[in-house]
């Protein structure tokens, strides 16, 4: 149930998060509007796909408070977790299937392990979700092995959506496409927020997806690397102000140029 006191469907103040002594996030403080589309975008190692982890309650904080919809997610009971996590919907890099199930078994999973629903119901809901994102149903029989890398992961954007969450969260969702199902997982993503009043965090290193789909773009920086005062997040804005920026890192980021980078590697 919606909380409506919350302001921001996600606030994050003053987050840390830690592995073994070495600091990975450190005083992240950021609000996210229901309705909102936020790419978060950081070179490999910065912390990128631990935030996204930890504002779904699937990585503990360190310190700070993290809260979806009013709810403080490290002061839930496991049961009460669980049921917030109902409300997200999981994209995952590799689409992350069931290899022994049918697109049908994978697609109906979440409404099976977490509805009531009727055979009729979840299969009407399987067969439109599934045309959503472009495929036939011809495609539910088959195993995840028999399907192009694209369309796997357009089964995945199906049974993400099948439970109509509040909050989606993709990592990496263009990774190891052509740049022609790099963009047709793109428009799925405009698609399912122009279907449904969804927010999304999309976690990637493609400036195409960050520049077409977001709202907003969050640029982290991997915390080693940073001096001891500067903030981690080193770009918080829309998308048309990346080349615009005064931070050459976050310039030399989005233009893909080596830079200060390779200095540092070569130094």
């Amino acid at each position: 149930m919606s909380d409506p006191a919350a302001e921001h469907l996600i606030d994050v103040q003053h987050l840390h998060v830690d592995f073994h002594g070495q600091k990975i996030l450190k005083d992240i403080s950021v609000s996210i509007e229901a309705g909102e589309t936020v790419a978060v975008i950081g070179e490999s190692g910065c912390g990128k796909t631990v935030f996204m982890k930890t504002i779904v309650g699937l990585i503990p904080p360190t310190r700070g408070t993290l809260r979806f919809d009013g709810h403080d997610l490290s002061t839930l009971s496991p049961p009460a977790l669980s049921d917030v996590r109902r409300r997200f919907g999981f994209v995952f890099q590799n689409a992350a299937l069931f290899d022994s199930m049918t697109i049908f078994d994978n697609v109906a999973f979440p409404m099976r392990q977490s509805t009531t629903a009727d055979d009729d119901e979840i299969h009407e809901r399987v067969l439109k979700h599934l045309q959503e994102v472009g495929l036939p149903p011809t495609v539910i029989s088959k195993r995840p092995s028999e399907l192009s890398g694209g369309m796997r992961k357009r089964v995945g954007i199906a049974r993400a959506i099948i439970l109509q969450p509040e909050l989606v969260v993709y990592d990496e969702p263009t990774t190891g496409l052509d740049p022609i199902m790099s963009d047709v997982i793109n428009e799925l993503m405009l698609d399912v927020r122009r279907r449904y009043p969804v927010t999304s965090v999309i976690v990637t290193h493609d400036m195409r997806t960050a520049q077409k789909v977001s709202d907003r773009v969050l640029m982290f920086y991997p915390r080693a690397r940073l001096d001891k005062d500067e903030p981690q997040v080193l770009y918080d804005g829309p998308p048309a102000g990346l080349d615009q920026c005064k931070d050459e890192r976050v310039r030399q980021f989005v233009r893909g140029e080596a830079g200060q980078r390779l200095m540092e590697i070569t130094g």
